[in-house]
C-alpha cells in the first residue's frame, strides 16, 4: 500500500492520501466521485494500464483508505491534496480524469496551480461548472435537492446510500443496467466513508462555482456525460462545461445514467484510451 502526506489536519495530525500506482508509461490520474473511492475505476484502470499507461488512482480524504480528518472537504483543500500527489510522485505530462465530484478537483487544481504538469483533462459526469441554482446561475439545480440529500444522510445514512445508488446507476422497476452484486459493492464502499466527509462533500460539490476555473483550462479537454444522468443532469453540467472550454470535445452517451463507469465501462475505457493516445 502507498500513501503520500497532504499536510496536517487542525489537530496537527498528518493527512495521508492512499493511492494505487499501476503500469508504466504516460501518467493518468483517476479522481473518483462521491461517495465512492478509487476502486470505482477498476475497469478503466486495468484497461489503461494494460495499454501501456501508468495509472494512479487515489482516495479522496475521508474516503477509502485515506485519512478521515474532521475538516478539509472544501475544493481548495481537495485541490491541494491533488497537488501534493502530483508533486510527491513528480508527475508531468499528466492526463487528469475526474468523475462527478472529481471533475471539481480538476477545475480547481488548474485554476489554482496552472497546467505546467498537465497534458490533458477529461471530465466524466462531472459536477462542473456550478451545480447550484442561484440568481446568476439559473441553469443550476435547486437548493432543495441538496437539502433533501443532507436530510436523508442525517436521518439514515445507510438507507440514503442504498436508495441513492439506484438512481445513480439508472435502476428502476423495469431498467436493471447493473446487478445486485454491483449495488452491494457500491453500498459497502460508500457506507465505509467518513460520515462527516459524506455530508460536507455534498456542500462542496453543490455550492462551489467552477466557472472561473474552467476559463483557465487551455489543454485538450474531453467531456463525457450520459444523457439520462439523473444525479448530475447533463443540461446543468456536461453540456455547459463543454461550452465554457472552447477546445473541449463533448461525447454524450445515449441512455447512460450517472454511473457510466460501470454501465458503459468498455466505451469509457475506449474513449479514454483514444483521448490519451492523441
Amino acid at each position: 500500500m502507498a500513501y503520500i502526506k497532504a499536510g496536517n489536519d487542525t489537530a496537527g495530525h498528518p493527512v495521508n492520501i492512499f493511492y494505487e500506482d499501476w503500469g508504466q508509461g504516460a501518467p493518468v490520474v483517476l479522481i473518483h466521485g462521491w461517495p465512492l473511492d478509487h476502486t470505482m475505476w477498476e475497469h478503466q484502470a486495468i484497461g489503461l494500464a494494460k495499454a501501456g499507461l501508468r495509472v494512479i488512482a487515489y482516495d479522496r480524504r475521508g474516503f477509502g483508505r485515506s485519512s478521515r480528518p474532521w475538516t478539509g472537504y472544501d475544493y481548495d483543500t481537495l485541490a491541494a491534496d491533488l497537488n501534493a500527489l502530483l508533486e510527491e510522485l513528480d508527475l508531468n505530462q499528466v492526463t487528469l480524469v475526474g468523475f462527478s465530484m472529481g471533475g471539481g478537483e480538476i477545475a480547481r487544481y488548474i485554476g489554482t496551480y496552472g497546467d505546467k504538469r498537465i497534458a490533458r483533462v477529461a471530465f466524466v459526469g462531472a459536477v462542473t461548472p456550478f451545480l447550484l441554482k442561484t440568481d446568476n446561475n439559473p441553469e443550476g439545480v435547486p437548493q432543495s435537492v441538496f437539502d433533501q440529500m443532507q436530510d436523508g444522510i442525517k436521518k439514515d445514512r445507510f438507507d440514503f446510500l442504498q436508495t441513492f445508488a439506484k438512481g445513480f446507476y439508472g435502476v428502476g422497476m423495469i431498467s436493471h443496467p447493473v446487478s445486485q452484486a454491483v449495488l452491494d459493492w457500491n453500498f459497502t464502499v460508500t457506507s465505509l466513508a467518513a460520515p462527516n466527509a459524506t455530508r460536507d462533500c455534498v456542500t462542496a460539490f453543490s455550492a462551489t462555482d467552477f466557472r472561473a476555473d474552467l476559463a483557465e483550462i487551455k489543454v485538450p479537454t474531453l467531456v463525457i456525460h450520459g444523457d439520462k444522468d439523473a444525479t448530475v443532469p447533463f443540461e446543468a453540467s456536461g453540456e455547459r462545461t463543454a461550452k465554457l472550454i472552447p477546445q473541449a470535445e463533448l461525447k454524450v452517451y445515449k441512455g447512460a445514467p450517472h454511473g457510466l463507469f460501470f454501465t458503459d465501462k468498455d466505451q469509457l475505457t475506449t474513449d479514454l484510451l483514444s483521448f490519451v493516445g492523441r
